[in-house]
Parts: structure tokens; C-alpha cells; sequence
């Protein structure tokens, strides 16, 4: 059994996928909270004390720098929002389960392993559910990426059969201007040719980037949480009503729509999975255990997001 409890400053963390929208974010938070964040990382050429080296793909890592940890933070996962061949689906599931094995694996056999990982999953989990409330306890859903995400999450067995406390975060749609969903669609809103998806009744349940940080940090530090948490605002949006409210804090009142045939043609499986899907995410257990949203309304969302630097 772990022994160390993951609370209070200066604790040693570990972060996978530091360079990703997530962890680029998350790692100023925790060195204003006074702890000394280690990056694991897969790309060779930075060096620094605080860089260590793992390469998921052929099942190496370093293990003298998993050593002294107090917790990790596990966010690495190839990216989805691209067009689904064969490689890339075996891309996207490999880096996330495969590499979540890697590491849990390793943390396994440590002599003094961190207390905590808080590793990253996905409201995709749930599938294609149209309009039901969906929390941590509802069943996993169908297809390619709720597979992924059980999968995933599966992959923690070994870190929480040793007694890691594991939080298998549910991350919804990561709102920023600088990456994600967001930066990819913010060029033709601002052109004003920002689309509904389809009919758009599918529910998007969307997370602001300083939640998604806030969340982490959360979940981390409270002792209370452990198994899957839902990291999504309070208040899920349609497509439509996401749509119109980019439009009007971008001042775009154009209104256009994608035919879902269209979608599906341009994007295959990924429309499918990630665009014209529903899941209406609620964050039960975040509520429950007092985090505290900064953003709960998805127009207060946006207008803080896209405002202009003062």
C-alpha cells in the first residue's frame, strides 16, 4: 500500500503530456502552489533536472525518475481530432492504454510509490446517449472511443491494486482559444461561418481550460476522490446552443448548418463520434466534494475566453 498522503505544498509531481492544451496549463498552477513539477516526456532534446524520459511505443521508461514521487498526473494521449484511418485509431487507443499500463505498471513496482495518479480519461466514455443525464455511475457506452476510454481507464489496475489512490478523470470538450475544439473552430466563426452540426440537439459537455486545471488540481490534493470523476461544467449545451452563443460573443449573427451527411462524408467516424454524439455530462462528484467552477455558464465562458488581452 501507498503510504503518502497527496496534499499540502511542495510535493513532487509527475506530468505526462505537460506540452499538451491541459498540461500546459495545469503545470503553472501547480508551481504557484509551491510543488516542484517533474515532466515525463517522449520527445528527445530538452534536458533539464526536472525532465525525465519514456518512450510508450517500445515500452521503456526511466525508472530512477519515477523514484521520490508524491503523486502523477497523466495526460498523454495522441490527439483525435483528425481524420480516423486505421493508424490513426490505432494511435489514438495505443498511446492512451498502452502508455497507461507503461506507467501504472511502473509506479506498481516502486518501493515508495506516489500516493495519488490522476490520470486522464474522457466523457466519451458514455457513447452516444442523446439526452439523458449521465454521472460518474452510468454504464459505459458504445463505440470506438467509449471502448478507448474503458479501456483507459482499465489500464490504472495496477497502480490501484498497489494502493495509488487513482482518479480517472472524465474530461469533457477543453474550451481555450489556443487549442482544442475551440482554436480549431474559432477561423471560420470569426468569418462568420461558424455551422450548426446537424440538427443540433447532441449535447456538448464542455469544460473551461482553467476548470480543466482547476479540476486536476482539485482532485488531486482531496484525499476523498478516487475512481472516475466527471470534469465538465454544470450546465451542458446542444450544438445549436453552443453555436449560437459563439456567434453572438463574436458578434457573427450568421446562421449556418453542416447537413450531417456532410459531416460524415468530410470526417467519417469522427463526426460521428465526436460531433454529431451526445452526452450530457453532469460533475456529480465535483460538486459533491466543494470544487468551486469558474466558469458554470458557457457564455461567461467564451466572453472571458475571448476577450481581449488588457
Amino acid at each position: 500500500m501507498s503510504s503518502k498522503p497527496a496534499t499540502g505544498a511542495g510535493l513532487r509531481i509527475l506530468v505526462t503530456g505537460s506540452s499538451g492544451l491541459v498540461g500546459s496549463a495545469l503545470i503553472p498552477v501547480l508551481a504557484a502552489d509551491g510543488h516542484r513539477v517533474i515532466r515525463l516526456l517522449s520527445s528527445p532534446g530538452e534536458s533539464s533536472p526536472d525532465a525525465r524520459r519514456w518512450n510508450p511505443d517500445s515500452g521503456r521508461i526511466d525508472p530512477p525518475g519515477l523514484s521520490g514521487l508524491d503523486a502523477v498526473v497523466h495526460l498523454a494521449g495522441a490527439p483525435t481530432a483528425r481524420r480516423w484511418t486505421r493508424a490513426v485509431r490505432e494511435s489514438i487507443r495505443d498511446s492512451r492504454v498502452r502508455g497507461t499500463r507503461l506507467l501504472c505498471q511502473h509506479l506498481a513496482q516502486l518501493p515508495d510509490p506516489p500516493g495519488v495518479l490522476v490520470s486522464a480519461s474522457a466523457v466519451g466514455y458514455y457513447g452516444n446517449r442523446g439526452a439523458e443525464v449521465l454521472r460518474e455511475e452510468h454504464s459505459v457506452g458504445k463505440g470506438f472511443l467509449a471502448e478507448v476510454c474503458r479501456d483507459w481507464e482499465g489500464a490504472t489496475s495496477a497502480a490501484r491494486e498497489r494502493g495509488i489512490r487513482v482518479v480517472n478523470l472524465r474530461l469533457g470538450i477543453v474550451l481555450s482559444p489556443r487549442g482544442g475544439a475551440l482554436g480549431a473552430m474559432l477561423p471560420a466563426f470569426r468569418l462568420g461561418l461558424g455551422a450548426q452540426i446537424g440538427n443540433g440537439r447532441q449535447f456538448w459537455s464542455w469544460i473551461s481550460l482553467a476548470d480543466a486545471a482547476g479540476a486536476i488540481r482539485h482532485v488531486l490534493t482531496d484525499p476523498g476522490f478516487s475512481g472516475a470523476v466527471n470534469a465538465v461544467a454544470p450546465r451542458p449545451v446542444t450544438n445549436a446552443q453552443f453555436t449560437r452563443t459563439l456567434r453572438s460573443v463574436l458578434h457573427k449573427p450568421s446562421v449556418l448548418t453542416v447537413p450531417s451527411l456532410l459531416a460524415r462524408i468530410a470526417l467519417g467516424e469522427l463526426a460521428v463520434a465526436m460531433l454529431l454524439a451526445s452526452a450530457r455530462v453532469e460533475p456529480a462528484r465535483l460538486q459533491a466534494g466543494g470544487y468551486a467552477f469558474r466558469h458554470t455558464e458557457l457564455e461567461a465562458a467564451l466572453t472571458d475566453l475571448l476577450a481581449p488581452p488588457s
